[in-house]
């Protein structure tokens, strides 16, 4: 089965406050999509990338991939306007060529370790779903519609998501399949739609680590950085 990395990269930047989509925003003088790019380009047991991208935005990846010599990189694809319209583009690409693992993995987390994606990918090859999350370590609270405390969660049965999710090409394509024939879809993730039209698909936990962070508000640019010079 071949290993492929699908680079989530359709953010608008709207949430940091920038014209710049934050995915080209730089962190240890990269843009942090080149940190995600070479997390996967590195790593001995990945295949290919497949990176989905805003169409407008093809030229300054084309251009990062040539300069920079990823050999890896075999797609650039055009995403849509919700994350899951990103999947879909990826998964039809492979249509043809089923016999893959595809492992979705948000651009915006560029520090991505290899000991992650390793475990993520000895979870593929075991026959398992796999999510990648780290515990809480905060007291959730679920509200109603009062916005009032309704109930307190087990904190130990909780996790917070981090990426990769990576599936089978077959049951990520049958759990889409039937979500597109669902006039109420509603977007998510790839597990929660896994989650939703393949209930009996178990989706087993890879721990995660706080320093695979998500790159959303102006404050993780700093944090990024913390982290980039401790590598």
């Amino acid at each position: 089965m071949k290993n492929v990395a699908v680079l989530l990269a359709g953010g608008s930047g709207k949430r940091m406050g920038t014209s710049l989509p934050k995915q080209f925003l730089k962190i240890a003088d990269k843009p942090i999509i080149q940190h995600s790019i070479e997390a996967f380009e590195f790593h001995p047991n990945i295949d290919e990338i497949c990176i989905v991208i805003n169409a407008d935005y093809h030229k300054e990846i084309n251009v990062l991939v040539a300069d920079n010599k990823y050999r890896k990189v075999k797609y650039v694809l055009s995403g849509g306007k919700e994350r899951s319209d990103s999947s879909l583009a990826a998964i039809k690409a492979y249509e043809r060529e089923q016999n893959v693992y595809l492992i979705f993995h948000d651009a915006v987390r560029p520090f991505v370790s290899k000991r992650i994606i390793s475990d993520v990918i000895n979870a593929l090859e075991a026959g398992k779903s796999v999510a990648v999350a780290i515990p809480t370590t905060d007291t959730i609270f679920c509200l109603n519609q009062d916005e009032t405390i309704e109930s307190v969660p087990n904190r130990n049965l909780l996790r917070r998501a981090q990426t990769p999710q990576a599936f089978s090409y077959k049951t990520i394509k049958k759990a889409y399949d039937i979500a597109m024939s669902d006039s109420n879809f509603v977007a998510t993730d790839d597990c929660g739609v896994v989650l939703k039209y393949l209930p009996n698909e178990a989706i087993h936990i890879v721990d995660g680590e706080e320093s695979n962070i998500k790159i959303t508000f102006e404050q993780d640019l700093l944090q990024g950085a913390q982290i980039a010079d401790k590598k």
